[in-house]
């Protein structure tokens, strides 16, 4: 009984259970649709106040966007208007400026009309005036024709002659001003840039003669030296080319000969034979090609000892050969290689302080003799062999017109070629540099003092200092003082186109009048 109260008891839970669960999917999908309704109208009402919020701001956005643009709108309209007014005020001026220039324009019109008019009244007061003086003026004329008794051409002549005479004495005065003006300039420039010149290179004095002297160690190597019956002297002239010359004077011989390679080689060849002992025709032969190799050494090192102490790089070597047989060569007692080298450092100087190319210069100035290192064995004058020399080995052409142009064989083309005949103007020029024969001497003092005596009111000429200067005495009669300057340029001209001398000559014109009495 028991039990079944139980199993019934089971029974109706489990149809409570299923009543509850049949309750449950019924009840529970319209709870949710309920809370869905309740959220989803929560939701709207939020959207709806969210949007009248957004409308509301929007409204304030647009009327404060409004506002401003007015207010901008506002000041635009004030800015054009204060722009107009300006423009308007500033075309009110104008107008106002222009109608002052049209009065004044008016005024001067006027002016002018007025003395365009009293212009024309002046005009034909002058040409009644210029008749009525003409009239007198041929009225006197003709009166002073009667009293001259003279023509008009011939008076016109005469005043012509007078006019001309004042004329020329003004301008002799004139060009001496301008001369004396320019003199002082030229002078200034030159002394300043051939001090600096000088101040920079310290003059070396190197003297040779065409002879070399050969020392012994005693009289008796000169009768080896001559061999027996003379054939050992007889083989070095014929190898060397030179003369020796064995005299009275003790312990030494002398070469001679013009060529002065050829005689040093012959120096070094006699002494490299006293020194070896062993004279005979054969170790003659081994010595002298000894010696011409030594002195050919020499040379080559002398070009590129040069170009080196200048600073002058892509010499072709066979040029630079050129330049150290200079080492050997003398021009009135001047020694040609130390002279090129003193005229390219000159010239550099003198480059350098004018901007151009100092380098350039300094080429220029070693290779303006060079010629002179050829003269001996080739045609020509040095400066045709020199410009010959340079083309060959492709100089420049600023080169080659410094070496054609230093002695005015050809006009300077380049300021380059100007300041290496100043340079070796310079050089040659300085006292005890160069010596000269008594001959050559007399010859340029007789030949300066008789291009003087040439000219008219000279009485006397006398050269002075070495012919540097010269003293010409004039006829005080004859040449007055301004004539005096005249003269002096006239003789410079001359002596400058007739006459080629080293330096520069100075013309002193002396005029002195004495007046002179005797008391009895």
């Amino acid at each position: 009984m028991e039990f079944g109260t139980a199993i019934l008891l089971v029974v109706l839970a489990f149809l409570i259970g299923l009543g509850l669960m049949f309750a449950l999917f019924k009840l529970v999908p319209v709870f949710r649709n309920k809370q869905a309704s309740k959220k989803a109208e929560r939701i709207i009402k939020d959207a709806e106040i969210k949007s009248e919020h957004i409308i509301k701001n929007a409204q304030l956005d647009a009327k404060t966007v409004t506002y401003e643009m007015k207010l901008e709108a506002e000041k635009e309209i004030k800015e054009r208007k204060q722009e107009a007014i300006n423009a308007e005020n500033k075309l009110t001026a104008r107008e106002q400026s222009i109608d002052r220039r049209d009065m004044a324009l008016l005024e001067k019109e006027n002016n002018l009309e007025e003395k365009n008019a009293a212009l024309d009244r002046l005009k034909q007061d002058l040409n009644h005036r210029e008749q009525v003086l003409k009239e007198k003026l041929d009225a006197i004329i003709s009166e002073l024709e009667k009293v001259s008794q003279m023509s008009i051409n011939e008076a016109r002549e005469e005043i012509f002659k007078r006019v001309e005479e004042k004329l020329s004495q003004e301008i002799a005065a004139f060009i001496k001003n301008k001369e004396d003006e320019a003199k002082d300039i030229a002078d200034a420039k030159a002394r300043d840039l051939l001090a600096l010149a000088v101040d920079k290179y310290a003059q070396e004095v190197t003297t040779e003669r065409t002879v070399s002297v050969v020392a012994l160690p005693s009289d008796e190597m000169k009768g080896r030296i001559i061999g027996r019956e003379g054939r050992n002297i007889r083989t070095l002239e014929q190898l060397l080319g030179v003369d020796i010359l064995i005299d009275d004077t003790p312990e030494v011989i002398t070469v001679s000969c013009f060529d002065p390679i050829r005689r040093e080689t012959a120096r070094v060849a006699l002494e490299l034979l006293i020194k070896d002992g062993r004279i005979q025709p054969g170790r003659i032969e081994e010595i002298c090609e000894k010696a011409k190799a030594e002195v050919d050494k020499s040379v080559k090192e002398a070009g590129a000892q040069a170009a080196l102490r200048l600073g002058l790089p892509r010499i072709n070597k066979d040029l630079l050969t050129y330049v150290g047989r200079l080492k050997y060569r003398t021009s009135y007692g001047q020694n040609v290689f130390e002279h090129s080298i003193q005229v390219a450092y000159l010239a550099g100087v003198m480059a350098a302080e004018l901007g151009l190319d100092q380098n350039l210069a300094k080429r220029a100035g070693l290779l303006h003799d060079v010629g002179k290192a050829a003269d001996f064995e080739m045609d020509g004058s040095h400066v045709e062999l020199g410009v010959r020399l340079a083309k060959k080995y492709g100089e420049p052409e600023v080169v080659v017109n410094a070496i054609e142009s230093h002695h005015g064989d050809v006009p300077a083309k380049f300021v380059i070629s100007h300041l290496v005949a100043a340079a070796d103007t310079l050089s040659a020029a300085r006292p005890g540099a160069r010596s000269e024969t008594l001959e050559n001497y007399i010859q340029r003092i007789e030949q300066i003092e008789n291009i003087c005596k040439q000219f008219e009111g000279v009485s006397s000429s006398f050269a002075m200092q070495s012919g540097r200067e010269v003293r010409v005495m004039v006829v005080p009669e004859k040449i007055d003082d301004l004539a005096s300057f005249k003269l002096a340029r006239d003789i410079k001209d001359k002596i400058e186109n007739e006459m080629t001398y080293p330096g520069q000559i100075k013309v002193s014109v002396i005029r002195e009048l004495r007046a002179t009495e005797i008391a009895k």
